[in-house]
């Protein structure tokens, strides 16, 4: 089910694409075959199916049953803690990917084997052809894309549960992979797997603006990590241009293959560059920047979609009108599909799934709230059960215009498997759909890889309220509501709070200390993937409270109300995004807070 093809072969590539498209049913039923005549005989599918009578679609579809994280915990568990990987796969389980969703405050663990990193690599290998289509010349220079590793966790088992990216740039397949003229990087790859990630951004940074005339192309995996580099350059490009001007490198930079892989590019010094790059940065706005520093550059590569859309102004105004280009959609549970019109308006970006990554099938969900639909009557389970698995879609079947939670079957041991990511078809490429990823089912908040939920909010601020606002302060929090704040970098969460004495209607007395341990318990109480980008990664900045006057939250009330939201349905809205909903809370506000410490966060704790 993996194709081979040359990446230097544009034609054979597109070729390819279009032979997986137009026979999207058929692979996708020997897909699933290959699934089940690989890993029916494991103990996970045992306790559903019969031996060879039930490897067929229909048994599959009719006895297994759609499952959550929580349904699955157990099993992965136990591998992490040194069972067999025959539990759930027959092929050996090399390494658990870290999901950014988490449970039970820790990160989701999904299985991966030896063979899954052959996949991901031709599903890298996909996206040059598609480039080349639209983009002329991308064997004439080189990328400047900033690609960066996480921390490793070792399990009992002695497995490493690492996140997806970077299983993939510690691998054989990305360290030795094959010359593409199509995709060369400016950086290294020693500065690429740097564990300090400050040193890594510098050195890499560093590169990318002493090879500037050879960059047709900038970015990062996720647009917030990209603001993040551009927000450090402007922090730190005198440095850079002393050590341009120099032909050295900063005495901080203490990794030795991260200084000698830069020296060999810096190659002596070069006062013109330096100066050249000073002046750019040196100017009053930094509107254009990237099309400044970068000349030659022909897009920004980021992934814009989902919770990333909040950074496309920034990304537009730092761009000088280079095209921004969101190539893939993925996870660490599957790699899922490619956008085959990458120059599209970012709002417009669908992505069409390759039938050959996985079997798929979709959960239909309400359009307009994109609340799953009620199956059945909650008193005959065993009714709603037969009828769930009725509505249930495979790809060739879904619908366009309609709203759709996608459910994974995988090589690794997933077996119709919940992602919770919520998709909308916009149309078919041959017979392969395309989807617009719409939102992650019950996430609130999102600033880079977190994803804050509505119920992990919600015991955080209980938390707080409990532990600081009743004794020694006695005030009432009578309503919240909270905003992903990205107008600087990096963002932040804001939670807006109407605090009220609790034993008169006097307007509350605010004590910065009180107010500022409840930005920390908030931020404590926060899950392992939030409290890992603040404390490690620095991709979020500290937690912000706002105090708003009484009587706020009646006002947003009757502004929803007037956008049309039913009075008797009303419910305060945990997370808000519209302009005129900030306008109002942003209007009252009587005081600010921030976190004065960050959270702790230690790689350690995936034992049961």
């Amino acid at each position: 089910m993996i194709p081979s093809y040359d990446p230097n072969d544009t034609e054979a590539g597109l070729k390819l694409l279009e032979d997986l498209t137009s026979n999207a049913e058929a692979i996708q039923e020997q897909v699933l075959h290959e699934i089940l005549s690989q890993n029916s005989g494991t103990q996970y599918l045992r306790a559903f199916l019969d031996g060879e009578s039930d490897k067929n679609q229909q048994s599959f579809k009719n006895k297994v049953p759609v499952v959550n994280y929580d349904d699955i915990k157990p099993f992965i568990q136990r591998i992490a803690d040194g069972e067999s990987s025959d539990i759930v796969s027959v092929q050996p389980i090399t390494e658990l990917l870290t999901s950014s969703g988490t449970s039970a405050g820790k990160p989701k663990l999904m299985p991966s084997t030896a063979k899954e990193l052959d996949r991901k690599t031709f599903f890298y290998s996909m996206l040059v052809p598609v480039m080349n289509k639209y983009v002329n010349g991308l064997d004439e220079g080189k990328g400047m894309y900033l690609l960066f590793i996480k921390p490793e966790i070792k399990t009992p088992s002695g497995l490493m549960a690492r996140p997806v990216l970077t299983s993939y740039y510690k691998s054989q397949h990305f360290r030795n992979r094959p010359f593409n003229k199509y995709n060369i990087y400016t950086s290294p790859d020693q500065t690429i797997l740097c564990q300090d990630s400050k040193q890594s951004m510098y050195c890499q940074l560093l590169c990318g603006l002493v090879q500037r005339s050879h960059v047709l192309r900038v970015g990062a995996v996720f647009a917030s990590a990209f603001l993040r580099a551009v927000k450090f350059l402007e922090d730190h490009y005198k440095e850079l241009c002393a050590d341009i001007r120099t032909g050295t490198i900063t005495s901080w930079i203490t990794d030795s293959a991260c200084r000698d892989s830069v020296l060999s590019i810096l190659e002596g010094p070069n006062q013109e560059l330096a100066d050249e790059i000073e002046s750019e940065c040196a100017e009053k706005s930094w509107e254009g920047i990237l099309r400044r520093l970068w000349p030659k550059a022909k897009y920004v590569e980021v992934i814009v979609t989902g919770s990333m859309a909040q950074y496309i102004p920034t990304l537009e105004f730092y761009s000088g009108g280079l095209p921004l280009v969101s190539t893939m959609y993925a996870s660490s549970e599957c790699y899922f599909g490619i956008n085959l019109n990458p120059l599209c308006d970012p709002s417009d970006v669908s992505y069409t799934l390759l039938p050959n990554m996985a079997y798929f099938e979709f959960l239909p969900v309400d359009d307009k709230s994109h609340e799953e639909i009620h199956f059945a009557s909650q008193s005959n389970a065993e009714d709603d059960d037969s009828i769930k698995e009725d509505l249930i879609v495979d790809l060739v079947n879904v619908e366009v215009g309609r709203y759709y939670e996608i459910v994974i079957t995988t090589f690794t041991g997933l077996y119709r498997y919940r992602v919770g990511d919520i998709l909308k078809v916009t149309g078919f490429y041959n017979k392969a759909p395309q989807f617009r990823f719409v939102e992650r089912r019950n996430v609130v908040l999102s600033i880079d890889t977190d994803k804050t939920s509505e119920e992990d909010l919600l015991n955080a601020v209980t938390q707080a309220k409990l532990n600081h606002l009743q004794q020694p302060s006695s005030l009432l929090l009578t309503e919240y509501t909270s905003y992903a704040d990205t107008s600087s970098i990096p963002g932040h969460y804001v939670l807006f709070w109407e605090l009220k004495p609790r034993y008169n209607n006097d307007p509350p007395k605010l004590d910065d200390k009180t107010m500022e341990k409840c930005c920390s318990e908030v931020e404590d109480r926060l899950d392992y993937v939030y409290r890992r980008c603040r404390n490690k990664d620095k991709s979020i900045g500290p937690l912000e409270i706002r105090v708003v006057s009484l009587g706020t939250f009646d006002l947003l009330m009757d502004f929803c109300v007037s956008q049309g939201s039913s009075v008797n349905q009303y419910k305060t809205p945990r997370c808000v995004k519209s302009g005129g909903a900030l306008e109002i809370l942003d209007s009252r506000v009587i005081g600010r807070f921030f976190s004065q410490r960050v959270p702790q966060w230690e790689p350690l704790g995936l034992d049961s």
